[in-house]
């Protein structure tokens, strides 16, 4: 497929066998397409969501606008743990049915690659009832979906944290590896969730594994987690509003990127909001995802997230841009295949009728692209 063929220079690129050929030149195609001077971008990459679950959480919702907040909801047996009892009630299939209008509205904002994390089942069997339903998913939609085990997500009724972790390490992560339902591992480090023991403790065990790590850190409290996963080796740390100057300096000389979550800072109305200017002069990536979940973003749409990064976290345009597309890809570790309009990539690409890529962070609500191909494919 050649786009704009009789236009010059970047205007015109090619697809063939599902990834880019060609760009910049008129090359000989079976099939041509005149875009008309649209802008053309690189698939959205949502690099950190939830999106698979039963259930909702709205009566939270109306505490929280009554003063609670989210530790003290999660700590009277709310939160984490409420999505936590329907899921266990819940079939793989149910699953799999609840989330699926969940991706769609995803995919008709342009998103061709989706991370998926479980850890709403917190025990062998619903946690793999989880990533398989993710699998599901994976197979049913048009867009690359990527699986990440989070049994470390809390800590379930009765059980110790340590307790706990032991079963994640010795007995979930080694069936998750074994029968291939999982891209990466994940770890909630909070004083609600894990601590920096465990994190390097299941680091350990993933890189036994070869599975990359991620990190939630520093949503809630400083606890250094971000610059010790950095120096662990993980691809991400995500939230990070606490996130102090050691940690940035570690995230920098370690190229982890920080993956930013405007919805969750939102929808809780927090005030403590990440250090990008820090992250800006160390030259860590930025990223930013949905985190879309029944509890703290309940928001269907990378698009609102880009325009809340602007707005509330102080990013560019370009560097939002860069957030849901490059960057993105990074914190999931397919910098080379996901992100990027190049040739020999994946042809993941949206089109767009407006008139600069900037206008995506400006309107809020009402965009959506006029067309999205995921592998070459129209969706």
């Amino acid at each position: 497929m050649v786009a704009d063929p009789e236009a010059g220079g970047e205007s015109c690129f090619a697809v063939s066998d599902g990834r880019f050929s060609a760009i910049g030149e008129n090359v000989p195609a079976a099939r041509r397409v005149d875009l008309g001077g649209a802008t053309v971008l690189p698939g959205l990459v949502d690099c950190h969501t939830h999106l698979v679950y039963a259930g909702d959480r709205c009566s939270e919702h109306a505490l929280r606008l009554g003063g609670a907040s989210y530790e003290e909801i999660a700590r009277a047996g709310g939160g984490i743990l409420s999505t936590v009892e329907a899921v266990r009630t819940a079939t793989e299939t149910d699953l799999v049915e609840a989330a699926l209008p969940r991706a769609h509205a995803l995919i008709r904002e342009g998103v061709t690659v989706l991370e998926i994390k479980s850890g709403y089942g917190l025990d062998l069997d619903n946690e793999l009832k989880l990533l398989k339903a993710i699998r599901r998913l994976g197979e049913q939609l048009p867009i690359r979906v990527r699986a990440t085990f989070l049994g470390a997500h809390a800590v379930p009724p009765g059980r110790t944290r340590g307790e706990y972790l032991r079963e994640v390490v010795d007995e979930m992560l080694p069936i998750v590896a074994a029968e291939n339902l999982a891209d990466a591992v994940d770890i909630f480090v909070e004083t609600i969730g894990f601590d920096l023991t465990d994190l390097s403790e299941l680091a350990q065990a993933a890189d036994r594994h070869g599975l990359p790590l991620r990190v939630h850190a520093e949503q809630l409290s400083a606890m250094g987690a971000s610059g010790m996963a950095a120096r662990l080796g993980v691809t991400s740390c995500d939230h990070l509003e606490f996130a102090r100057p050691d940690d940035v300096a570690a995230m920098a000389e370690c190229g982890t990127v920080a993956v930013l979550l405007p919805g969750a800072f939102y929808f809780l109305r927090e005030t403590q909001r990440p250090p990008v200017e820090a992250f800006r002069g160390a030259g860590v990536r930025m990223a930013v995802a949905s985190d879309l979940n029944p509890g703290s973003s309940p928001i269907a749409s990378l698009l609102i997230c880009m325009h809340m990064a602007c707005t509330l976290f102080g990013l560019t345009a370009s560097e939002a841009l860069e957030a849901v597309t490059r960057h993105g890809a990074a914190a999931m570790g397919m910098e080379k295949t996901a992100g990027i309009v190049d040739v020999g990539r994946p042809a993941d690409f949206t089109v767009w009728d407006l008139p600069s890529p900037q206008h995506l962070v400006y309107q809020l609500g009402g965009l959506t692209p006029t067309a999205v191909y995921a592998g070459g494919n129209r969706l």
